[in-house]
């Protein structure tokens, strides 16, 4: 599913070079359960041409993967938007953002509990437009960007981030972004 989607062999999604399998414990997402973009967000399924002098279009690429909710697989979090954003220009901020994500779902919410988990999707389209979210198992924040100031982590999602936001999601809280063109 998503790992032939993007090119590589089945099984292999989000693993280090060398590694074999999936992360302990972790689950394929299907697709049916892959949330649309925010709202006033179109990502087409088909790539568009990028206007002249712009980022030259990229063909519509998702992918989602289930990670549990334990500090120690916050790298394959990393890993996995790393291979899917291989040779994307925007992939190192997305991989700091993913990192920065995966860590507080970890830390602060109920998916850092015995069995919990986190999970991360991510699409790119439009012009190379690349959209990751995070949704984990809840907490008691209130979801508002808006009064993060540095030195915390989401400080890091605001500055980067070309747009960001928060809703509800099915199990908690999902927090999103885009690197690109919003």
């Amino acid at each position: 599913m998503c790992d032939r989607a993007m090119g590589m062999p089945a099984g292999t999604m989000g693993m280090p070079p060398g590694a074999t399998g999936m992360p302990p414990g972790a689950m394929m997402v299907p697709p049916e359960a892959m949330r649309t973009p925010p709202e006033g967000m179109r990502m087409p399924p088909r790539a568009i041409p990028a206007p002249p002098g712009g980022v030259a279009a990229i063909p519509l690429r998702a992918c989602a993967f289930c990670f549990p909710g334990r500090g120690d697989q916050v790298r394959y979090a990393r890993a996995f938007i790393r291979r899917f954003l291989d040779g994307h220009p925007a992939a190192d901020d997305a991989i700091l953002l993913v990192s920065e994500l995966a860590a507080n779902a970890c830390a602060h919410s109920a998916s850092g509990r015995p069995g919990g988990t986190y999970t991360v999707r991510a699409r790119v389209g439009d012009g190379g437009r690349v959209q990751v979210e995070v949704e984990d198992e809840g907490s008691s924040w209130g979801g508002s960007l808006m009064g993060i100031e540095s030195p915390h982590g989401l400080y890091l999602v605001r500055s980067l981030a070309a747009a960001c936001g928060t809703r509800r999601g099915a199990r908690g809280w999902v927090i999103w972004f885009v690197l690109g063109r919003p």
